[in-house]
């Protein structure tokens, strides 16, 4: 391993996070807050627990709060919130009773109180209210998961078997205003689709729905198909909405960490959306083209990539991406790494991966080739026995993912 690189990866990772952790952007959103009634705060998603820390510490204690977030994402008290934590990707009991509780916190309000509703990536499997049997909901979600449907596609189908999803959390909370703060971790920001859009009018549509179900022969109950026909909310006339915080600040961010570092930064795009292997080989590719050239130099991507599941091993994301970069790095003096902003890569303890010059070889006299590694879907094992493993625990923040191909010269 080229220990050099694997450090400046590391700093890199480490001021990028840092940089859009949700604090500040929170307390940009705040600015001009003021409600005259009473304000009940209800948070969820992977930066749930950061969002309303910060927005408790500008606005002082709520009139009552939950907050719901992954497990291990809970950093401590809050004053006058209570904090659960629950699973992610896939929805469970503990998530569903959590979302009762904030269910029963915006019953019964009336048109002088204010919900602040703080959401970010991974509400969609946090908050949930499921309108069919919670293990058939499990299993669409894996079967979505394990298909290649993008993100907005997972999503069209989940609202519409969600009784908080696709604006109807806002409908839960009205007559009260709902003041909803969003960071957004979906390309292009659509809010209707970041963490499936609970506040927010849905412009999916049921024939959308369920042309996603057929592409990728989902399957089914009768109930859970006839729910793909009931259409989501058109309209909100109690919503006030802010997205603070993307995938755009985390490159910008990655940039400025690499121009500190000595690089020269070239961000390729921030909308990062196909195969992770592709995206992989793809950068590989570019350090091919650059390496030996004289020129330490950065080339950045933003976005969220897929992955088909082919086997049965472990991994994620940012792994498969930067395990599939080793080959066309073999013998250069040049690094792929990819990170998750939340710190978590697929169902893994590891933000991400980390492959150089050296790795393909050094998985080589391990017995391990790139190419069966993927097709198992087993990027973390590799990784980790070629100690090519991102760990940065849960970060507190959710925009997205970035890779960076590094130069030496």
């Amino acid at each position: 391993m080229n220990t050099t690189l694997r450090a400046q990866a590391e700093t890199i990772v480490t001021a990028s996070i840092r940089a859009v952790l949700p604090d500040k952007a929170v307390r940009r959103a705040l600015q001009g807050f003021a409600p005259a009634g009473r304000v009940f705060l209800v948070a969820a998603g992977k930066a749930a627990w950061q969002m309303a820390y910060a927005a408790v510490q500008v606005l002082g204690q709520p009139d009552g709060g939950v907050v719901i977030t992954k497990y291990g994402h809970v950093k401590g008290e809050i004053p006058g919130v209570a904090c659960y934590e629950a699973a992610h990707p896939v929805p469970d009991e503990t998530g569903f009773a959590a979302t009762e509780k904030a269910l029963e916190l915006v019953r019964g309000l009336t048109a002088q109180d204010t919900v602040l509703f703080l959401l970010s990536g991974g509400g969609s499997a946090l908050l949930e209210k499921p309108l069919i049997p919670g293990e058939e909901l499990q299993d669409i979600t894996s079967q979505l998961l394990a298909s290649g449907a993008d993100i907005v596609e997972m999503n069209t189908i989940r609202k519409r078997l969600s009784g908080v999803k696709g604006g109807r959390f806002a409908q839960a909370c009205a007559p009260a205003k709902v003041y909803s703060i969003v960071l957004s971790d979906i390309l292009g920001d659509p809010l209707d689709m970041i963490a499936s859009g609970p506040a927010c009018p849905d412009s999916s549509t049921c024939a959308e729905a369920k042309a996603i179900a057929a592409r990728y022969a989902l399957k089914l109950s009768p109930a859970a198909a006839a729910l793909l026909g009931q259409e989501t909310p058109k309209e909100l006339d109690n919503v006030t909405t802010k997205i603070t915080g993307s995938v755009r600040e985390l490159c910008a961010a990655a940039a400025e960490a690499c121009r500190q570092a000595g690089y020269t930064p070239v961000l390729l795009t921030d909308r990062l959306n196909c195969e992770a292997r592709e995206a992989g080989r793809f950068l590989g590719s570019i350090a091919q083209t650059h390496a030996g050239q004289g020129q330490r130099l950065a080339f950045l991507a933003g976005g969220e990539t897929l992955v088909h599941l082919t086997g049965h091993g472990l991994g994620g994301r940012n792994q498969e991406l930067a395990l599939a970069a080793a080959p066309a790095l073999a013998g250069l003096d040049a690094c792929v790494f990819s990170v998750g902003s939340d710190g978590t890569d697929g169902p893994t303890d590891a933000a991400g991966g980390y492959t150089d010059g050296d790795t393909d070889a050094a998985l080589a006299a391990r017995g391990l080739t790139v190419p069966v590694v993927l097709a198992n879907n087993d990027a973390y094992h590799a990784l980790q026995a070629v100690d090519g493993l991102l760990v940065t625990g849960p970060t507190g923040t959710n925009v997205n993912d970035v890779s960076v191909v590094l130069i030496e010269g």
